[in-house]
């Protein structure tokens, strides 16, 4: 859930300055998953941008303390918010730990990284959301370990209704600065995109799996 939209078409209006969100319907990317996507986002440039970061770190610090108010810890699902994880952690001078996908295979095979204690209150940080499988895992290793999980903020979703379903399955609350239909509302505006995009755009949300 977007909680601001304005909030949520100037994050979008910044990821796409820095090109940490890239659309291009006539060269489709493709995903990990083998599905064909005129979208791109890699949130982790915009840790080489000291303004956007520092927009993006307040914001997130702001919706933490607003749903929140201040929890125990501050977790970030690797690799991808580590580094935003640390920003929001240091924001709200709160403790940060970080989260594999799995245990390592060596040495202490911690799958979570840092401490806190069973029982602590945990706000997990994400930098995007596409199914939402990679950032649950994260969210179900900190419960092996007795944490109570308030919810997670992530910079951005595509808002895919599979991830809708997923989290409520898990009963977890996500809030979001931006999402695909803030990008795209802003995108159209800047004339970042042109009007027949625009439909491509849209008809590839509709069905992203079998999108050609």
């Amino acid at each position: 859930m977007v909680l601001d939209k304005q909030i949520a078409k100037k994050t979008a209006e910044l990821l796409l300055q820095i090109n940490a969100i890239k659309l291009e319907p006539e060269n489709p990317f493709t995903w990990a998953s083998g599905w064909k996507s005129p979208i791109y986002c890699d949130n982790r440039i915009m840790l080489s941008y000291p303004m956007v970061r520092n927009f993006v770190r307040e914001e997130i610090a702001k919706q933490v303390e607003n749903l929140y108010g201040k929890p125990d810890v501050i977790a970030g699902v690797a690799t991808g918010a580590i580094g935003i994880g640390i920003l929001v952690a240091e924001a709200l001078g709160l403790p940060f730990v970080y989260v594999r996908p799995k245990p390592k295979e060596h040495g202490r095979q911690n799958q979570i990284e840092g401490y806190f204690e069973p029982g602590q209150s945990v706000v997990v940080i994400e930098d995007l959301i596409s199914t939402g499988n990679s950032s649950l895992n994260a969210v179900q290793a900190l419960k092996e370990q007795n944490a109570d999980i308030k919810g997670m903020i992530a910079i951005f979703t595509y808002g895919f209704p599979v991830s809708t379903e997923n989290f409520a399955k898990e009963g977890v609350e996500l809030h979001t600065l931006s999402d695909y239909e803030n990008l795209i509302e802003q995108a159209s505006e800047t004339n970042y995109i042109k009007e027949n995009q625009l439909q491509t755009l849209l008809e590839w949300r509709s069905n992203p799996q079998e999108w050609n």
